[in-house]
């Protein structure tokens, strides 16, 4: 036999406390008729107001179904200009229009005085150059003042301002026996030409015959057939390379003091370090190379001017610190 079946326990049902509400007491008032419901279902129908205070014409635009616009969307209409701002804006007006006017003037004026300057330096004959005005200076013995002169010839009548001074000096410097050339304008119609000409030094004889006259650089500048009077004569070996042995003879010669210089007859050198000269006394001068020319020179005027060796056939500087004569 089944043991008898225990009782079960139910738990007390608790009121849902969460979903009573309390419900309103009915107010007082007559009952809704049949004519408020019609009146109520009417109200309903209609679009709600969300402005109480709209105006009437937005009330009739609604109810016609028209749309209306938020005061905030209105077109702002512009501001009244009063009369003092009104003079105030003619007045700015008025003075653009009298600082454009005066802007055009100063720019036209600047324009017309531009053009007429122009026209005075450029064109004009006021600055031309007149060639009875060019001056010449430096020419010496060897330089053709007729040959400059033709060089500058075809710049007659140029004005100043547009003579080019760069390209007449390179013609200047074209002439025969001209080593350097300056050119200056003088206003309002000279011109200065300033050359340093190629004076001869020296003459070295040629195996045709005759002399050719050398500056202080070596380059010929003439062509006699005698040497000139005062002209040391130069005897160099005709295969010199590079002509060291003739340009360390003119570099002491263009070293040497005029008193001395004018004492020179000859001058020879198998070498750039064999340098020697001959006096027009009869006395040879060992000079060596072309280093220390300066105390060369005292050493020697030393020598020459000693009663020791006044007399002496040689003196050799070419050792200046240890010089030696020889009778």
């Amino acid at each position: 036999m089944r043991p008898p079946a225990r009782p079960r326990r139910v738990a007390p049902v608790q009121p849902d406390r969460t979903r009573a509400r309390p419900v309103p007491p009915p107010t007082a008032g007559p009952p809704a008729g049949p004519a408020d419901d019609e009146s109520a279902g009417a109200t309903s129908d209609l679009p709600h107001d969300p402005a109480p205070d709209a105006s009437r014409e937005a009330r009739e635009a609604r109810a016609a179904g028209g749309v209306v616009m938020p005061r905030s969307w209105q077109p702002v209409r512009p501001p009244v200009v009063s009369s003092g701002s009104a003079a105030r804006f003619a007045e700015r007006a008025a003075m653009r229009r009298s600082l454009l006017r005066r802007r055009v003037i100063i720019g036209s004026v600047t324009g017309v005085v531009l053009v007429a300057l122009s026209w005075l330096l450029l064109v004009s004959p006021v600055l031309a150059l007149d060639l009875a005005e060019v001056e010449l200076t430096g020419e010496g013995t060897v330089v053709d003042g007729a040959a400059v002169a033709a060089v500058v010839a075809p710049y007659a009548d140029v004005p100043l301002p547009r003579l080019d001074t760069v390209a007449l000096r390179r013609e200047v410097l074209d002439v025969p026996g001209v080593r350097a050339a300056e050119v200056a304008r003088v206003w309002p119609h000279g011109l200065r030409i300033t050359v340093v000409s190629r004076e001869p030094v020296a003459a070295v004889p040629q195996v045709e015959g005759g002399f050719a006259l050398l500056d202080v650089e070596g380059v010929q500048v003439g062509r006699v057939d005698a040497p000139p009077e005062g002209l040391p004569v130069i005897s160099v070996p005709a295969d010199d390379p590079g002509a060291r042995a003739l340009t360390a003879v003119l570099t002491v010669l263009q070293q040497l003091p005029p008193e001395l210089a004018a004492q020179i007859a000859t001058a020879s050198a198998d070498s750039q370090d064999a340098v020697r000269f001959g006096l027009r006394d009869g006395a040879v001068v060992e000079w060596g190379s072309a280093d220390r020319n300066a105390l060369k020179v005292r050493v020697l005027q030393t020598l020459r001017s000693a009663e020791a060796s006044r007399g002496a056939a040689v003196f050799d500087v070419s050792a200046p610190t240890l010089p030696i004569t020889r009778s």
